[in-house]
């Protein structure tokens, strides 16, 4: 996510009912601090540091870009206290924190400075060492880049052991995360400095390496891209797609709602800076799908147009397709190897289905199979069933929790199994998503990408398995973080799909990550850390 990334769930909420976190009387760990651009972000920052008690000196090289946004702080406040939300008093104190400062040098005597300008590796160094021969030697230097290399940064300056990341988030008064980066030579006690600072300001600190995305845009990178290379193969379409891993695994957006809301000018950069920064690492491989979108201004939701069309700011959401009625519903075999069996027999009688439990299926009867990262093809070819009579039915997430069903068929499935096989599905009412041949269906896919990735992270060492889990879930908005959504569907399974995905599709992309290879095998939770 570049700073412009909002996690619309959050962001929708506006300040209805969220007020700004209020730090009372304290020690601040800076009581003097610059910021220097004065966007979202800046005055973001500025806002919240204001409210916990720092003088603010806000400058911006258009000089009328300072002002603006110090009115636009001040008027935050003001709706505030109309609402009954702040004190009159405390407002006015929060105002006269703020100053705009007319050139750099006026931030000479602060003791932390936070840049919040253009994404350019060539500027960011430019501003600090100008900035480094104005401020003090004890003052610390921090960059808000969301994905450049901190120590790249810093690679000019003489004393670069003060200088550290600091990644909000926006919109900074909501978003309550902050990654704290330190660079090869950052010393130890800046990060402790920021961290503390980041609690006294109402935030989360999280700590990781100078790696390419940090952590919320590493970890990120598993959702849409995945949900992509889905509907590249054509296994489904977009608005299919969300549906399925918002009511299977309980993600508040789609992965295209989402990407519509973020706009493809913020997501789609984030793709590409993260897989070239990795050297090409096939696990963070980018789309031409929205490559060519972004191209074309297809967008998302502020142009009007994006994977779905927006009138009046509204998704126009294909309707979803009605379960089809079938009078002579023939008997249903299930697959020996199938996912939780037993579960999907008792559905089954649930629903009111004719069971066989013979060894092999009658010639009349419709053939259940329920792979964990095969698709139908592969399991009717091994198992010697008729593919014509053969349908897929996701069972990674237990039927009793999940809000919809997932049926795959393959290339030769009949139709007329296809049809009773939705139809029986969907005789108690659920939700029923068919979609062509995968491996790993949606939901095992998008998930076991999520948890790979995640593990991934954890064995470079980039941060604490807590920490992950803390900044994807406060960062991203996911359902729960993602180490927890691969002990919640069970290591071992997400191992399955994965190397059973590799089978399919002969793509390193699902290479499992030694991290998740040797807890999956040995049962232990992903949480778990070596004690060495």
């Amino acid at each position: 996510m570049l700073h412009g990334w909002t996690p619309f769930w959050h962001s929708v909420w506006s300040y209805r009912g969220v007020a700004p976190v209020i730090i009372p009387e304290m020690t601040i760990q800076f009581h003097q601090i610059g910021i220097v651009g004065a966007g979202a972000m800046g005055r973001g920052i500025a806002q919240i540091a204001a409210q916990a008690g720092s003088q603010v000196y806000l400058f911006d090289m258009q000089n009328e870009a300072s002002e603006t946004a110090r009115v636009a702080i001040f008027t935050q406040w003001d709706k505030l206290a109309d609402k009954g939300r702040l004190d009159p008093t405390q407002v006015a104190a929060f105002k006269a924190r703020v100053t705009c400062a007319d050139s750099l040098t006026e931030l000479g005597g602060c003791d932390l400075v936070v840049e919040a300008v253009i994404e350019r590796l060539d500027v960011k160094s430019r501003l600090f060492s100008e900035l480094e021969s104005i401020v003090r030697e004890d003052a610390v230097l921090a960059t808000n880049t969301s994905s450049l290399s901190v120590t790249a940064i810093s690679a000019q300056l003489k004393h670069p052991q003060r200088f550290a990341g600091f990644h909000f988030f926006n919109p900074v008064p909501l978003m309550k995360l902050v990654e704290v980066i330190g660079g090869l030579k950052t010393e130890p006690s800046v990060c402790a400095a920021l961290s503390a600072y980041a609690r006294q300001i109402g935030h989360t600190p999280v700590q990781a390496q100078d790696t390419p995305g940090f952590i919320v845009n590493h970890a990120g990178r598993g959702f849409g891209t995945e949900a992509l290379r889905i509907v590249s193969e054509g296994v489904a379409d977009f608005a299919t797609i969300d549906r399925i891993l918002k009511d299977q695994a309980g993600f508040k957006l789609g992965p295209f709602e989402l990407m519509d809301l973020t706009a493809l000018d913020v997501s789609h950069p984030v793709m590409e800076s993260v897989y070239r920064q990795y050297y090409e690492e096939p696990r963070y491989r980018p789309s031409v799908i929205t490559a060519q979108r972004l191209a074309g201004g297809v967008l998302g939701k502020k142009v009007g147009e994006g994977f779905y069309r927006y009138v009046d700011g509204a998704a126009l959401v294909p309707p979803e397709p009605a379960a089809p009625q079938v009078e002579d519903m023939p008997p249903v075999w299930v697959s020996p190897r199938a996912a939780r069996r037993a579960e999907l027999l008792l559905l089954l009688k649930n629903l009111g289905a004719t069971i066989e439990a013979g060894a092999s299926p009658s010639p009349s009867a419709l053939t259940l199979v329920a792979p964990l990262g095969f698709d139908v093809t592969t399991v009717a070819v091994v198992e010697r069933l008729d593919p014509a009579r053969t349908v897929g039915i996701d069972m990674l997430v237990d039927d009793a929790t999940s809000r919809r069903r997932v049926l795959a068929t393959n290339p030769a499935t009949r139709v007329d199994m296809r049809r009773a096989a939705h139809a029986l599905m969907a005789r108690d009412g659920k939700a029923v998503s068919v979609i062509r041949d995968s491996g790993g269906f949606v939901t095992q896919r998008v998930v076991a990408t999520i948890v790979n990735i995640a593990s991934d992270i954890c064995q470079q060492g980039i941060c604490t398995p807590g920490d992950l889990e803390t900044a994807v879930t406060l960062g991203l908005g996911y359902p729960r973080g993602p180490l927890a959504m691969g002990n919640l569907y069970g290591p071992t399974n997400v191992l399955e799909v994965l190397f059973n995905m590799q089978t399919v599709y002969g793509d390193p992309r699902y290479r499992p990550s030694p991290w998740l290879r040797r807890r999956g095998a040995i049962g232990l939770s992903l949480m778990h850390e070596d004690d060495f």
